[in-house]
């Protein structure tokens, strides 16, 4: 039996769909989203929604999905043995933006919900979600306002809150094995039912509804910044770190995949351009050869180093 609140959630996430596709198709001011209805053969679906070729954004997709079926995939049961066995419900929005000037950051960000079901006993709930940002030269006051946004979400709920999931994300988006960052981090989030429904529902929509005052700033300020083929090759070796994470390390690529996901959608989050060349490192003393060190996690907040950029 599906848990009574299932419905609620998709609704919200479905609104959350449409907002944040408003939002960006606004910021681009050039391109819209472009929508793609899916079915999976073994239960549920989605709406793939892409933009590409834009002003500002040159990839970009938020997708819905809500899948189900009889069995956890194993990327979800290892993870919590105890809920092998049990059917699911898996609804959630991914979003992942890909800007062609390398002055404004990719982005990601989901917020989903789970419920995993067994005859006889209480279903079991939990949400999970976040945002983080990934720049390619990154100025510290758009940090800041990024992990400031991020604060305020997450201030109703503890004060602990923020400097926990703070933390997670930052260790979640780490390349192993390449000891790097990502990006600047921002919140992630899993397994969140440590609170009653009604709050962890409340938080979830906290992050989702905050996005847009976190990014659509950055991106206005550095859309216009002037940059070259130096810039935009940087850009596409870093690119492809992002893809490397994605295809390694990330959950949410692995259930989409053994959960018997679109593929096409759960790829979406590919940028359009990428490159790696053998043993390749920037310049020297470059902004380029710093990046790594300058991305290493810190209290943003409280920071006072330089941005990179001169």
């Amino acid at each position: 039996m599906a848990h009574p609140h299932l419905e609620r959630v998709k609704a919200y996430l479905l609104t959350l769909q449409d907002t944040l596709c408003d939002g960006l198709a606004a910021l681009d001011g050039e391109q819209r989203f472009r929508e793609d209805v899916w079915d999976r053969p073994e239960g549920g679906g989605g709406r793939s929604r892409v933009i590409e070729e834009g002003a500002l954004f040159e990839k970009g997709g938020v997708n819905f999905s809500h899948v189900y079926g009889e069995q956890l995939p194993a990327s979800a049961s290892a993870a919590r043995p105890e809920l092998a066995g049990r059917s699911f419900h898996a609804v959630g929005v991914s979003w992942v933006l890909h800007p062609r000037n390398p002055h404004v950051p990719t982005v990601h960000g989901n917020v989903r919900f789970f419920l995993a079901d067994k005859a006889g006993e209480e279903p079991v709930w939990w949400f999970g979600g976040g945002y983080d940002l990934t720049p390619y030269y990154p100025y510290l006051d758009d940090v800041k306002l990024w992990h400031g946004v991020a604060r305020r979400a997450c201030g109703p709920f503890g004060e602990d809150v923020y400097p926990r999931f703070k933390a997670w994300c930052d260790d979640y988006f780490y390349l192993k094995h390449r000891n790097e960052a990502r990006g600047v981090g921002g919140l992630f989030f899993d397994d969140l039912n440590e609170w009653p429904f009604e709050r962890c529902f409340a938080f979830q929509q906290a992050v989702g509804d905050s996005f847009l005052d976190a990014y659509r700033p950055i991106a206005e300020r550095r859309r216009d910044h002037a940059y070259g083929e130096r810039e935009r090759d940087f850009q596409a070796y870093r690119r492809g770190r992002y893809v490397e994470f994605n295809l390694v390390w990330d959950r949410g690529t692995l259930f989409g995949l053994q959960s018997g996901g679109r593929t096409e959608s759960i790829l979406m989050s590919m940028p359009p351009l990428a490159r790696w060349q053998y043993q390749w490192a920037p310049q020297a003393d470059s902004i380029e050869a710093r990046l790594n060190a300058y991305l290493q996690p810190r209290d943003w907040l409280n920071t006072a180093q330089e941005p990179l950029p001169t």
